[in-house]
């Protein structure tokens, strides 16, 4: 929940129209990108009191504390804000090796693969499933 009055520092993030900014969430210790989320005030200003990732759900229009299925939550480690206010970079320890609800340990698990005919290039899986997402998510 957010205090009654916001701290000083949130004044220097710039909210898009719809009260988000993007929030990437980097492995603290290898520097893997696990994930993109958003983030309105209170999911930010919670993050930043308890020390556990909480993005917004687009999706469910509602706070979305990391791993509040799973187990698999994100302890941050360090909150930067970039030169333009309008993204942040939550560096993380990612508990339980996977970020992502597919059961990869990062969301970012599929590279181009580029054929001479830029036609027939294609998306490949190319990291591995750590855990059935069905034995994840009940």
């Amino acid at each position: 929940m957010m205090p009654a009055a916001p701290p000083a520092w949130l004044a220097d993030v710039k909210f898009d129209e719809k009260g988000l900014i993007p929030a990437i969430s980097q492995d603290a210790t290898t520097g893997q990108v696990l994930m993109v989320a958003w983030m309105n005030a209170e999911s930010l200003a919670e993050t930043v009191q308890t020390g556990r990732a909480v993005f917004w759900s687009r999706s469910r229009n509602r706070l979305w504390r990391k791993g509040e299925e799973s187990g698999h939550v994100q302890q941050l480690i360090e909150l930067r804000l970039d030169c333009d206010g309008d993204v942040l970079l939550l560096k993380v320890e990612q508990i339980g090796e996977i970020a992502c609800h597919t059961g990869r340990a990062s969301c970012f698990y599929r590279r181009l693969e580029q054929s001479a005919d830029p036609l027939s290039s294609k998306w490949v899986s190319v990291d591995p499933v750590l855990k059935d997402p069905e034995l994840i998510y009940k």
